[in-house]
């Protein structure tokens, strides 16, 4: 997911995005220690991807206390 895709978002479609992307995360984790997992590269995209939502989520509540 690119970061302008991302800033487009509202606070709730963040939050609801991150929980969506944890259970993807968990569900990764549970096919690569079952040995399911075809792309490994995979999990590490989608932390990547949890560590952008998360970005932006603090950046809006900075610019709120601003």
């Amino acid at each position: 997911m690119k970061m302008e895709n991302i800033r487009k978002l509202s606070q709730t479609e963040l939050i609801a995005e991150e929980s969506r992307l944890k259970k993807e995360l968990f569900n990764l984790r549970f096919q690569h220690t079952t040995g399911q997992l075809e792309n490994p590269g995979k999990m590490k995209e989608v932390k990547k991807d949890i560590a952008r939502v998360k970005t932006v989520i603090r950046e809006n509540e900075l610019k709120a206390q601003a």
